[in-house]
């Protein structure tokens, strides 16, 4: 790890104006906000991140951990953990879909230490970036290629890729929140502004080494997830190699409205295919109207996995993907809501 400068902001107003040049999502931002610290400290460790300043944001808790679920929305503080938020009473009855994808992410003690901004902030898990001895990686050294498109990519991403960068995004709780339209309360040395999270994660068109919209000094202080007659009825799926402490080959977020039998609303995340959280909204425009039976489940599903784009080691993925999504449509059409 090489040296670098530390310093605890006492309010978030001090730490957007210490942390003007941290460019939140990329590489060679020279300072980085630190929060629970399980992937800086271990990308810094591994020298790729080296930000000359670190601005630790922990002392912020107070004022940015509270969860609250009201009639219209459930409000997450960024500096929640992510234990804390699984386990919360009104997450477990109204939004079942983001305590799964809570609960199946990482370890017990990650969970309990890890906040749920820095979860969505993660970075690949991409072997080429995280290893610095193999030179081709436009994420971490921009212009110098991509060493996955020809290399062991099993677990790389085929949709919203491009030849510049197939990495896989690996997070759970952001795909839950992609499915369920919800917002990012950001703040900045500028002022305090609501963006779509969906916005939030940048597609790599050509500049994978900037993932992120945020803007220069920009800290997340919330998540606001509207309520629907939806949220009740979600669930999140999650297919790995093996059953904990692992990252998702495929994983779907779902979450459905139905009248009778048929299809009133759909909401339909995917993880573990994708370059960034990944919403599929041809699939749930599909669904609309119709029964949930498999045949139509199916069709979604390939509406969903239309776009894939595969190399090699990773062609297993859009059935697997298709696979994931009918299961997770016909278990979330069979729940009691």
């Amino acid at each position: 790890m090489r040296p670098f400068s530390y310093e605890r902001a006492s309010d978030v107003q001090r730490a957007v104006i210490g942390g003007r040049e941290t460019r939140q999502g990329q590489t060679d931002a020279p300072v980085q906000f630190l929060a629970g610290g399980t992937t800086l400290i271990d990308l810094m460790k591994l020298d790729v991140l080296r930000p000359a300043r670190v601005v630790d944001i922990k002392g912020l808790k107070a004022a940015h951990a509270s969860i609250e679920a009201t009639p219209q929305r459930l409000r997450l503080g960024a500096l929640a953990s992510m234990a804390a938020t699984a386990r919360h009473p009104g997450v477990l009855r109204d939004y079942p879909v983001i305590a799964e994808s809570l609960q199946l992410a990482a370890s017990a003690q990650l969970r309990n230490m890890a906040t749920l901004g820095g979860n969505v902030l993660q970075r690949t898990r991409c072997p080429y970036y995280r290893d610095t001895s193999w030179a081709e990686c436009n994420k971490r050294d921009p212009g110098s290629g991509c060493t996955a498109l020809k290399s062991f990519n099993r677990n790389h991403a085929v949709l919203g890729v491009d030849d510049s960068c197939i990495s896989q995004y690996p997070g759970d709780f952001a795909v839950a929140l992609v499915a369920l339209d919800a917002a990012v309360e950001l703040t900045g040395p500028t002022g305090r502004r609501m963006i779509a999270f969906e916005t939030l994660h940048r597609p790599p068109q050509g500049k994978p080494n900037v993932e992120t919209t945020l803007m220069p000094g920009e800290v997340i202080t919330a998540f606001e997830v509207p309520a629907g007659p939806w949220t009740r009825r979600s669930l999140y799926l999650k297919i790995r190699d093996r059953s904990s402490y692992e990252f998702a080959l495929s994983s779907a977020a779902v979450a459905l409205d139905l009248n009778g039998g048929a299809v009133r609303q759909a909401r339909i995340g995917l993880g573990g295919m994708a370059y960034r959280p990944w919403r599929a909204k041809e699939a749930e425009a599909l669904l609309v109207g119709r029964p949930l039976n498999e045949g139509n489940a199916m069709a979604a599903a390939t509406a969903a996995l239309a776009g894939a784009r595969t190399h090699g080691g990773n062609d297993f993925k859009p059935e697997l993907g298709r696979r994931t999504l009918v299961r997770a449509l016909l278990q979330a059409a069979a729940m009691e809501a």
